[in-house]
């Protein structure tokens, strides 16, 4: 399916950041074929993009996503029972971590150590080489998110951007950054939405 074209047709405004998605999904589709994961982190509404993001790469988007026959096999053997109700049910997921989404970690990382590092604490814990780091931030300048990116390029994860206005200091970070054209919080996470779901749209494509 050709969904960047769609895209382009419903948000023209969003032409500027066509070569940008295009990278984007190069930079996490690479990853996934290797075996890498996909870290998101983000902060108040962009928390809740992380989350969503996770949500439509972990289980079925608008595809329907058949279990590997290996797989199949395997259970089969291991609970047959067991077997008869999940293979209809389990979706092949592609790997994704919201960093959000662990309050007992982050909240000890905020009382023992400092908030600014709840994100790069998790990127340096889970992170390894061949995973990405996708960091969403309205303005490009959240410490956290900053110093999560900063930590992922210590580590020699690629770092993706999905920010809005000037991009920030995030964009001299990552390796490819989609800054939307809109100033104004609000409207940068409106346009943030039909981005991030046209890169779900694209890597679900293209694995299933």
């Amino acid at each position: 399916m050709d969904y960047l074209p769609q895209l382009m047709e419903r948000y023209p405004q969003l032409e500027s950041v066509k070569t940008y998605i295009d990278a984007a999904f190069n930079v996490i589709a690479e990853s996934f074929s290797r075996g890498g994961k996909l870290l998101i982190a983000g902060n108040g509404g962009s928390a809740a993009d992380a989350e969503h993001i996770a949500g439509e790469l972990m289980k079925s988007f608008v595809k329907k996503r058949r279990l590997p026959d290996s797989f199949i096999s395997e259970i089969q053997k291991t609970y047959p029972e067991a077997a008869q109700y999940l293979i209809p049910r389990l979706q092949p997921g592609l790997p994704v971590i919201a960093l959000s989404g662990h309050p007992s970690l982050n909240t000890a990382v905020i009382n023992d150590i400092d908030g600014n590092i709840t994100f790069a604490q998790q990127v340096l814990g889970y992170g390894k080489k061949g995973d990405v780091f996708w960091g969403i931030s309205t303005s490009g300048n959240s410490k956290n998110i900053l110093y999560a990116a900063a930590t992922a390029k210590a580590n020699q994860l690629p770092v993706i951007a999905l920010t809005g206005g000037s991009g920030g200091f995030l964009k001299d970070l990552a390796d490819v950054s989609i800054i939307v054209p809109e100033t104004e919080t609000y409207k940068i996470q409106e346009l943030h939405l039909p981005v991030y779901h046209c890169l779900c749209l694209m890597l679900e494509d293209h694995f299933f």
